[in-house]
């Protein structure tokens, strides 16, 4: 088994997940499950079905965040995390051709979500930036061509 990095933020953020799903929303779901066994005929029971399909949903994310938790490895920040882009850094980019800031932060793949601009450090950008200090340009090969950043800052 290969270790997941993780930060520790996003470590706590999984067992907080985890421990509701365990208990709030199972219990939620015995619920449903059992009120739609109320209502009778359970083959044509929409409620029913649909419960039991959720219930199918939560407990295979219990077992993939079981799993995730288990091989985690959590990184905590360097003493010079404000230095050099790492696991957890908050890096701020600014795009050479088209003159615009970006913020983003550089995750374990399990954590990322690049709506939120949490961005994988296995992602070409996260590749490119991890180990790199303030005012280094960084050229990203992406589906649309190269792209160049400068590092503006890192928190």
């Amino acid at each position: 088994m290969t270790e997941i990095l993780i930060t520790p933020e996003g470590y706590d953020r999984l067992k907080r997940e985890l421990e509701e799903l365990k208990t709030v929303k199972r219990r939620e779901i015995v619920e449903r499950i059992k009120a739609a066994r109320a209502l009778g005929d359970l083959s044509e029971n929409f409620d029913y079905q649909d419960a039991k399909r959720q219930q199918a949903f939560l407990e295979g994310r219990i077992k993939d965040l079981e799993t995730v938790l288990s091989r985690a490895k959590v990184v905590p920040r360097p003493d010079n995390a404000s230095e050099i882009v790492h696991l957890g850094s908050k890096v701020t980019l600014y795009d050479l051709e088209t003159n615009k800031e970006r913020t983003i932060t550089i995750v374990g793949s399990f954590e990322a979500d690049p709506l939120q601009d949490m961005i994988s450090i296995l992602s070409p950008l996260g590749e490119a930036l991890l180990g790199r200090a303030v005012n280094e340009e960084v050229v990203v090969n992406t589906p649309k061509g190269e792209v160049r950043y400068r590092v503006v800052r890192i928190e």
